[in-house]
């Protein structure tokens, strides 16, 4: 059944009205079938059709791979450019199926003007859609592709019309409430924000009910004004206070509601297992075990050496490139498309490797949820951390793009692997029969291989010594070539079949590998290639205002070198930690700044292809930086990009499949392609969306999203490539931020607090004493809790105390900034307060939870 809002079409009456003099003339002939002839109507061979009681009626083979393979049409239909047509039809199917319905280009490319995808079954529902031609076209095709099934069906068409005159349709997305919240729900101790899309600029009353409606607190919302980015005027309302556990909480205000969240300390798990999980279901060689992906994900290898793939095994370069073939079976699907990159699986696989570094460097943090037997792999139980096994199927994709001794370009990397022509939706990897081909190396695609390959070095030599060797030899290897070809790019107009992933600037790349080479050797050759990069020491060159991407890699390397254990001088190492918390400090003002709490404010409100893992990256070194420095304000700004992409945001979208009331499940993808065919499965739990992109680069995106605001161009429909993809690069800050935000309620800290209040008259004074519970010295100390009432601080001495809200932070004075083992500090605040003076419950210490003296 076509559903409105969901597939761009709507129900209409029964019946075609008779047509009146006035009416745009009828472009359909014999659109009701009426004399029993099928003239001019045509269909593929497989699918013979007639006229059965007044409907045009065919037979739909199963178990065929393509919409296309099986088509009824009408072909030597006049288009007028910038005219608005409307097309409507009724079907049924005697088994439920999805069809695509298109007008069309009747040769190739076959370029559409309309493309929906329409959901039958056996009860007759009229489909309306409507479309502006953005050509003139006097021999255009409208086009039922209905093959793709797996089941054979018979497909039965009536009441088909095509007339101009129409509306030009404006596409008005459905954002559901007002009141804007995180869907998925909030750590007890930490900030809870929200947001109320509202025309008044008065505060309003905002009050938080649990599952059974009972209001458990309330308060006033703060009038924003216009947010630039959505165009809506916006206030917003803040229940950090309130740190009860449960579910099914919501906010409403005035008869407004939002979606239900939950506050729980284990909020995020799921979401760290599932974020990671993504990479199992893209593994390019293997067959997918439903026992592990879930059953309605499990599938056949791919590209492997069996029909009708041509395999990944044996692939050879492009005509010209080379004379050799490689075996670089294995890797992850790029994306929505299947092929296979080493820019853009460097940057995924860091990031991966990264999430479990930190585990290993930043205090307090618990590495057993990406332990051994934890996450959803088929090698677990082989005493190597789970999250590493599933950076080794990549890895090893990695270093057999490498070009073989002995050829001119020896030790360079092969930028890409695809087919050799762009394969329609959807596309199972394993009856793809496209040639797959190498395409030239590249000084970037050589450096992503020397950065990873390092770091693997490092972090699978406990467990691996010679898998961490042949890591650290293809790393070496790559560096030497990339240091005699130092300028070799891609070709950006090399895409077909595949992205191009051109850059022809480098530097950031040639920063990153020399850090990680560093870091694991140890080597001063390396040490000098850092401190003589043109990026050093420059936080904007190193940290885009933007965001850190596969096109912008130096990041990784600043936020490795300041954080894993290295050689680094200690005014060497200040400068790279300065670099980061600089951009840290950046991002975390444009969090605060925005009406939507997240850290992103590209220039201009330019949103580009993937925005939100820049979000998601801006977060990566806001974590960094709060496990650099203990300050707090770091990580609010990260669980605020963590609200926005689960549904704090100007659509009420959440951007994780599986998370949230309303969350996006139509993803552009070959593989999950649900939307196309109803015996495919939606992505798995945990698949992020691109995010909006207000530069509209797909004709779904132009036809549904002209004139958007630039955080509302985003729809979730799987023709929407540039803001509804997913792909390995955006998933993988998903899985470190996720995983630093679980994180945050188990992490303890080395510290215990004493707290006491005094009341007096019309105030009260407060003293706290902080004392290092821990082994090692801590500087500098950052101490933050949250009243519970309305606690004003009016006075304050021994150090440096702020309130927003109901939230405290106090950072030492300039001489009591580091606390040795044993040590304490003593501060207080004098304050007023109509109610009650009531203790905090929760004191976090540098983002990790204190013990309470009795």
């Amino acid at each position: 059944m076509a559903v409105a809002g969901l597939f761009g079409a709507a129900l209409v009456a029964p019946a075609r009205a008779a047509a009146t003099a006035d009416d745009p003339p009828e472009q359909i002939v014999n659109g009701d079938f009426a004399n029993g002839s099928t003239a001019p109507w045509w269909w593929t061979a497989n699918n013979p059709a007639s006229v059965v009681d007044g409907r045009l009626c065919a037979d739909i083979p199963g178990d065929t791979a393509n919409p296309w393979d099986a088509i009824v049409g009408q072909s030597d239909l006049p288009l007028i450019a910038g005219e608005s047509y409307t097309l409507s039809y009724t079907a049924t199917a005697s088994v439920p199926v999805t069809i695509t319905t298109n007008v069309q280009m009747a040769v190739d490319p076959y370029t559409t003007e309309l493309s929906e995808h329409d959901q039958l079954d056996a009860t007759a529902v009229p489909i309306t859609h409507t479309f502006t031609a953005k050509a003139d076209n006097d021999a255009a095709q409208l086009a039922f592709q209905v093959g793709g099934s797996s089941k054979a069906f018979t497909l039965c068409l009536d009441d088909i019309s095509l007339r101009g005159g129409a509306t030009p349709p404006v596409y008005t997305p459905d954002t559901g409430s007002p009141v804007r919240v995180n869907q998925v729900g909030y750590l007890p101790d930490g900030p809870k924000d929200g947001t109320f899309v509202t025309g008044a600029t008065d505060p309003q009353t905002w009050t938080l009910k649990n599952a059974a409606g009972t209001a458990v607190a309330t308060g006033a919302t703060v009038p924003g004004g216009t947010d630039p980015t959505s165009e809506q005027n916006v206030q917003t309302f803040d229940f950090s206070s309130y740190t009860t556990a449960g579910d099914g909480y919501t906010v409403s205000i005035g008869d407004q509601t939002s979606e239900p969240f939950t506050i729980a300390k284990d909020v995020y798990s799921s979401l760290r297992t599932d974020s990671l999980a993504y990479y199992y279901d893209q593994r390019s060689g293997i067959a997918i075990d439903g026992s592990i992906a879930g059953a309605a994900y499990a599938r056949p290898a791919g590209h492997l050496d069996v029909a009708p793939n041509t395999g990944d095994n044996h692939v050879p370069c492009q005509p010209g490139v080379c004379d050799y073939t490689l075996d670089a079976a294995g890797g992850w699907y790029d994306a929505g498309d299947q092929g296979k990159y080493v820019v853009n699986g460097g940057i995924s696989v860091a990031e991966l490797m990264n999430t479990y570094e930190r585990t290993l460097t930043a205090g307090g943090v618990d590495g057993t949820p990406l332990g051994d037997g934890k996450l959803k792999v088929p090698e677990k139980g082989n005493g190597v951390p789970d999250i590493l096994d599933e950076a080794r199927w990549e890895l090893d994709f990695l270093m057999e793009m490498q070009v073989p001794d002995g050829q001119p370009l020896a030790g360079m990397a092969h930028h890409k692997l695809h087919d050799q022509a762009w394969t329609g939706l959807p596309q199972a990897p394993d009856t793809d029969s496209q040639p797959r081909l190498l395409h030239s190396p590249s000084t970037a695609a050589t450096l992503n291989l020397a950065a990873a390959g390092a770091q693997c070095a490092r972090l699978f030599r406990p467990y691996d010594a010679a898998f961490a060797d042949r890591c650290l030899t293809a790393s070496r290897k790559a560096w030497a070539a990339a240091k005699a070809h130092p300028a070799v790019y891609a070709d950006p107009n090399d895409s077909t079949g595949g992205g191009a992933y051109s850059d022809s600037n480098v530097t950031d790349e040639f920063y990153w590998a020399a850090s990680e080479l560093f870091i694991t050797t140890g080597d001063d050759a390396y040490r000098q290639e850092v401190l003589t990069s043109p990026l050093h020491g420059h936080s904007d060159a190193v940290f885009p205002p933007d965001g850190f991407s596969w096109g912008s890699t130096a990041a990784l390397g600043a936020l490795d070198l300041a954080t894993v254990p290295n050689k680094l001088t200690s005014d060497q190492l200040a400068t790279v930690r300065a670099m980061v918390t600089d951009a840290a400090d950046g991002y975390a003002r444009d969090s605060q700044d925005a009406l939507y709490g997240l850290p992103y404010a590209p220039a201009g409100n330019h949103y580009v292809w993937g925005s939100n893992s820049q979000v998601l990256n801006n977060a990566v070194v806001l974590g960094v930086a709060g496990d650099l420095t203990g300050d707090t304000t770091y990580r609010d700004a990260v669980v605020h990009a963590l609200d926005y992409i689960l549904g704090r945001n100007p659509l009420n979208q959440s951007y994780v499949t599986g998370f949230g009331e309303r969350n996006s499940h139509n993803q552009h993808s070959r593989i999950w392609a649900h939307q196309l065919n109803a015996d495919l499965p939606n992505p798995p739990a945990g698949t992020l969306a691109g995010g909006p992109d207000n530069q509209l680069e797909d004709p779904k995106a132009q036809s549904k999203l002209t004139g958007c605001a630039p955080a509302m161009c985003y729809i979730d429909d799987i023709e929407s490539y540039s803001t509804n993809e997913s792909a390995i690069n955006w998933n993988a800050p998903l899985a470190w931020v996720a995983s630093y935000v679980d994180g945050l309620s188990s992490r303890k800290a080395p510290c215990q607090v004493t707290y006491t209040a005094y009341r007096w008259g019309g105030g009260f004074t407060t003293m706290v004493t902080l004392k290092n519970t821990g082994s090692t010295a801590i500087s500098p100390w950052q101490l933050a809790w949250s009243f519970a009432d309305n606690q004003k601080i009016t006075d304050r001495w021994q150090a440096d105390i702020t309130q927003s809200g109901q939230n405290v932070s106090a950072k030492p004075a300039s001489w009591n900034g580091s606390l040795s083992p044993g040590a304490s500090v003593n501060f207080g605040f004098n304050g007023t307060s109509s109610g009650q003076v009531s203790d905090p419950k929760t004191f976090t210490m540098n983002g990790g939870t204190c013990t309470t003296a009795k």
